[in-house]
């Protein structure tokens, strides 16, 4: 059931983001009086799951989920359409409009794209505020298991800059440490300065970053699962944990490291109740989890905003998520670090959709995705939009047009291009299934 709920969310998402992103390419051919011939979400390679014409376009679903289109007449894409390109051009033809109504045509998907996830950030920060975790400001500094120490950091520092730049939220600062190369660290007093080895970020790639880099909080208990073991041993909602078998237990990390080395043991857990310390027992179950949730609002910050504050700071959201995805492709294309073996497809993307039903993660992908279609269909690649715009920029600063064969070679260029990558994106995803059984 978690499986196909997560495959329904990225569906939905993608097929979304397709309709949206080539209206921005249809309303404005229609605007320009320039025929649509057909308008797909997902690829109909060989045959449609379903079609309809309306007018003059043929409106469909295809079978193969991997994007969308729309096909204009007049012009070289993916459908190479080269018996058309030998008539006489038309007054309805793509071909046929001036340099600025294509170029307007060819960005309105990338536009289309960004202006939603815009709105997206807007609506949730004006409707949810933003909470955080401030990475300047925490009480008790990090922790790091054995990963985060090969990359030179130790529990306790306490985050100051990444790279000469300070960092405001504790995931913003997760980021920036993958990305950079240096990060200074008050450690016992002392402000010192880490290099970020390859070496160091190829481990963090190779295990996918689990819980190497977290947040240090004292054992304060949120929640109590019912049923629990935790429930059944009296432990309560406010009661923070002071030690286990005697030794004190100040963190939360500490009392986790504790509890997932001893399964099948009886433990006396000491907790501060209402002032007062209580001794409780309980034995760990096999799987090391014992039911309750830790209280974090000691830490967490909320800045909340009006309307019209949204606004900017969605722009300033969306700014900031395009930014880190290009940074992301400085370590993608350094083969030491070995990032380029986590690029994940759709199957790996799956994977990262919410197992539960939650509105907020399902905007906020969207958002983040979307930024991610408008980066990359705008990249100078023949066969994506970015492709277009290049040879359209071209005609329209040296005022001569690239040739048909010209453009018809480029796109068979980019075609190659994008099947190599789609190719490596999801033999990526197959090896990563095939790890799991070994």
């Amino acid at each position: 059931m978690t499986l196909t709920l997560q495959i329904v969310q990225f569906v939905l998402i993608i097929s979304i983001l397709v309709i949206l992103h080539e209206m921005g390419h249809f309303f404005p051919a229609k605007y320009f009086k320039t025929k649509v011939e057909k308008f797909y979400l997902f690829f109909d390679v060989k045959f449609s799951l379903f079609k309809k014409k309306i007018g003059d376009t043929e409106y469909g679903i295809g079978w193969l989920p991997l994007g969308g289109y729309v096909k204009i007449a007049g012009m070289i894409d993916e459908s190479m359409d080269t018996e058309q390109m030998k008539q006489e051009p038309q007054p309805w033809e793509f071909r046929s409009k001036p340099a600025w109504q294509r170029l307007i045509i060819m960005t309105g998907g990338v536009i289309v794209n960004f202006l939603l996830a815009w709105v997206i950030y807007t609506m949730l920060l004006f409707s949810n505020g933003d909470t955080y975790i401030p990475s300047d400001s925490l009480k008790y500094g990090i922790v790091v298991d054995s990963i985060g120490e090969q990359l030179g950091l130790k529990t306790g520092d306490q985050i100051l800059m990444v790279d000469d730049k300070k960092t405001r939220k504790f995931n913003e600062a997760v980021l920036d440490i993958i990305l950079g190369d240096e990060v200074t660290v008050n450690r016992d007093g002392r402000e010192i300065t880490v290099p970020l080895s390859d070496e160091g970020k190829e481990t963090v790639f190779a295990t996918q970053g689990k819980n190497f880099l977290g947040y240090r909080s004292k054992a304060i208990i949120a929640k109590v699962q019912p049923n629990s073991v935790a429930e059944k041993a009296g432990l309560m909602p406010g009661d923070e944990i002071k030690g286990v078998n005697g030794v004190d237990t100040q963190y939360w990390d500490e009392f986790r490291s504790k509890i997932g080395a001893s399964a099948n043991q009886e433990l006396d857990i000491s907790v501060l109740r209402n002032g007062t310390t209580k001794h409780l027992g309980l034995t760990v179950p096999d799987e090391g989890i014992i039911g309750i949730e830790l209280d974090l609002t000691d830490l967490r910050v909320t800045d909340n905003y009006s309307f019209l504050e949204a606004i900017p700071a969605g722009y300033k959201r969306t700014i900031q998520v395009l930014t880190d995805q290009i940074r992301q492709f400085k370590v993608i294309f350094n083969t030491k670090t070995g990032a380029y073996k986590q690029v994940k497809g759709p199957i790996g993307i799956v994977e990262l959709m919410s197992p539960t039903w939650d509105w907020v993660y399902f905007l906020n992908f969207m958002a983040m995705f979307s930024v991610w279609l408008a980066f990359l269909n705008i990249l100078p690649i023949p066969a994506l939009d970015g492709g277009h715009v290049m040879f359209l920029l071209y005609e329209m600063i040296s005022g001569r047009k690239p040739s048909e064969k010209v453009l018809e070679t480029g796109q068979i260029i980019g075609f190659v291009i994008l099947m190599g990558l789609m190719a490596v994106v999801f033999g990526n995803d197959i090896w990563n299934i095939i790890k799991k059984f070994l």
